[in-house]
């Protein structure tokens, strides 16, 4: 199958430091270019793959973060040259789908952000400007926020377990990784470490203005006497982090999509503390790889208890459900799945033609 992967032009693909959506693309990408398709990454030119690399910007544009006229200019791009393709799928989230018409392949559009407010606005409107618009969730709480939304298929993420190397023995200190924002809950995990008396590592993203504010704001008052915060932290660094953490603290505030972080620690052992939010409870087997709480208020007695957790169970979860061979079975299913529709309706667009030819 000659396929087209469009990732979002922000990070590389695969990131060196945040960037979960383009790990996806990157997971995705190998392990299809692996299972002999020829697959084409749309990316940064400073991306890494296997796969043919079709770049606009040489680098990734995390310094335009947030403009639109990258992600439109690299999108269009893939537009272009789509009629080379069987099939596209898009990675861009409202830009690709809003462009959904404009492909001259069929095209599907998985979706990684909450399905709500503005987001939510527009896939509808794209969705009533194109008919054959076909949604794909990473989580079925998506769905369930907007059901209304041509959804196809609910494909959860998935990462490459052999680059997470399992870590047996759990360590002294608690981690956080992401980015600072209150919504994900850094200054929670703060009050949580300090609680239960336990050192706190905090790996995340502070670029945007509103991650410079909050950290200002809620993170450095509170660094020292146990809390370290160490920025961005490349892959390999992440994985040490991780392997010797007695929990991952996620305690969210908000409708969390399709969280990689906690593949990646459960992949390493490492069990999850967490508010039952969004993607989290289809994610986090709760009492087997980690513990879910309701409110935060009730975290650091879940950490307290984080040692029932059998670290050998958190890398099995993710082996046997969240793999990269699990990923593109998943997609490779909806691929064929869009082509038999696209092919049924072509010879029903013929059939219909061609009675209506005779019957002049």
């Amino acid at each position: 199958m000659k396929l087209a992967l469009l990732a979002p032009v922000w990070f590389p693909v695969p990131p060196n430091g945040y960037g979960g959506v383009e790990l996806v693309v990157s997971v995705l990408a190998e392990a299809l270019t692996k299972r002999g398709h020829d697959v084409t990454l749309f990316a940064s030119g400073d991306s890494t793959t296997k796969a043919k690399l079709s770049f606009t910007y040489e680098k990734a544009q995390s310094d335009r973060l947030g403009s639109v006229v990258p992600e439109l200019n690299h999108a269009l791009a893939c537009v272009s040259r789509s009629a080379e393709y069987d099939l596209v799928h898009d990675h861009t989230g409202v830009t690709g789908a809003s462009l959904a018409g404009a492909f001259r392949a069929p095209v599907v559009s998985t979706i990684q952000w909450a399905v709500e407010g503005e987001v939510a606005t527009l896939l509808h409107r794209a969705a009533h400007l194109h008919p054959t618009l076909r949604l794909v969730s990473v989580s079925l709480r998506q769905q369930r926020a907007e059901r209304g939304l041509p959804w196809i298929a609910n494909c959860p993420n998935g990462i490459d377990p052999s680059a997470y190397p399992f870590g047996a023995e759990a360590g002294d200190y608690l981690v956080f990784l992401g980015r600072i924002n209150r919504t994900k809950g850094p200054h929670h995990a703060i009050a949580v470490a300090k609680e239960v008396g336990l050192p706190l590592l905090i790996a995340a993203k502070v670029r945007e203005p509103t991650e410079r504010a909050f950290f200002e704001e809620a993170v450095r008052p509170h660094l020292g006497e146990g809390v370290e915060f160490l920025g961005e932290v490349g892959h390999d660094e992440k994985v040490r982090l991780l392997q010797g953490a007695k929990a991952m603290l996620f305690p969210i505030e908000w409708e969390e999509p399709g969280a990689l972080v906690l593949l990646e620690s459960m992949a390493c052992g490492t069990p999850i503390v967490a508010t039952r939010r969004g993607c989290v409870p289809e994610m986090v087997a709760d009492g087997r790889t980690g513990l879910l709480v309701d409110d935060v208020s009730e975290m650091a007695a879940a950490v307290e208890r984080v040692d029932e957790i059998d670290r050998a169970a958190c890398r099995a979860h993710v082996a046997a459900d969240f793999s990269a061979e699990r990923l593109a079975d998943d997609c490779e299913e909806i691929y064929e799945a869009v082509l038999d529709e696209e092919t049924s309706a072509s010879i029903w667009s013929a059939a219909r033609a061609s009675a209506g030819s005779s019957k002049r």
